[in-house]
């Protein structure tokens, strides 16, 4: 559930869960509870206890959402996503159901390879190291963004291509094809399966992976893509923000982020921005800031270009952070996206 307000106050996930619990009442509230870890048993009494007056306009919209989540699970499981899909947009509409089923495949997707959240990256890279790039494709299709990032670009070139390649290419796995990779990784792996094709991977999934990957191994991957599959790379890359795109932001967005750029990393990301990135900077500054950069860039000198990308991937994370919380605009596949 994506967070809404409640008298001006942010109604995250945990705190609509917590509105559900106390809802539901204690009866029920506590069969629910048996299927709980301890862990979530207790984040979610945590919440219980801080929530405090939600109003009743808010906890029935809630309920109404967590309704249709329930039903939507139970759709997706018994008849298949193309079923869901044809039962949910008749009775709410094709932009209700999309955003339904969208929500309830991450789910259903998050209940296979449940270790793989309790892994550190070395330890999965280990594991994976060896496998086919497919493999390799399919069980990262089921890490978060950062972690798959890791270990991508720990893996040898030709591999970390292909695997970049497989994931943007797959679009659904059948349970059979899980289970033989499952079999062949028993001894990491002790998850349940759907009983139907979970959505896995795609542009989207490998945009935000390559979203959360270094500039060196970034620019490898699409010079290499480039080569062979230039369509895929072209489309990965216009689903993703990166330093150059600053240039399509507008100059309120550019200030804003600005003001919380450690000034080092703006003279270290300019040492390595072309005349018209720089200019932008500049005339998003006070002339004063302006003059301190342009300054402390002339003293500069013998910098590295790890050291340049690093401060350019640092500014990109700021600008992803600050548009994750509306604080800014960015432009993602050509279209610019405002963020209340």
């Amino acid at each position: 559930m994506a967070e809404t307000e409640n008298n001006g106050r942010k109604l995250t996930p945990e705190m609509k869960a917590a509105t559900v619990v106390v809802a539901l009442g204690a009866d029920k509230a506590s069969k629910v509870y048996k299927y709980l870890s301890a862990d979530e048993v207790e984040k979610l009494t945590l919440e219980v206890a801080k929530l405090g007056h939600i109003e009743a306009g808010k906890t029935e919209e809630i309920l109404d959402d967590f309704y249709k989540t329930c039903l939507t699970q139970k759709v997706v499981t018994d008849g298949g996503l193309e079923y869901a899909r044809t039962v949910l947009e008749k009775a709410y509409g094709e932009s209700t159901a999309k955003e339904l089923l969208q929500k309830v495949t991450k789910y259903l997707k998050n209940r296979s390879f449940e270790f793989i959240q309790k892994t550190d990256s070395k330890s999965l890279y280990s594991v994976l190291q060896y496998e086919r790039p497919q493999t390799i494709a399919m069980v990262l299709s089921y890490a978060d963004a950062g972690q798959a990032a890791e270990v991508i670009c720990e893996l040898p070139e030709k591999k970390r291509l292909k695997v970049v390649e497989a994931i943007a290419k797959m679009e659904s796995a059948s349970p059979e094809a899980i289970k033989i990779v499952e079999k062949q990784l028993k001894q990491k792996f002790n998850s349940i399966l759907t009983a139907d094709f979970t959505m896995i991977g795609g542009i989207d999934y490998i945009a935000d992976v390559m979203n959360n990957m270094d500039r060196s191994n970034e620019k490898f991957i699409f010079d290499e893509m480039g080569k062979t599959e230039p369509e895929l790379a072209d489309t990965i890359r216009k689903k993703m923000f990166v330093f150059e795109d600053i240039l399509t932001m507008d100059n309120r967005s550019i200030q804003r982020f600005i003001r919380e750029c450690d000034m080092k990393d703006i003279v270290y990301a300019l040492k390595g921005a072309d005349d018209e990135l720089s200019a932008l900077f500049y005339s998003n500054m006070s002339s004063r800031m302006a003059d301190t950069i342009k300054s402390d860039l002339e003293v500069t000198v013998n910098v590295r270009l790890r050291d340049v990308e690093e401060a350019q991937q640092r500014i990109v994370n700021l600008i992803r952070r600050l548009d994750e919380e509306g604080e800014l605009v960015i432009s993602k596949g050509g279209k610019d996206e405002i963020i209340v």
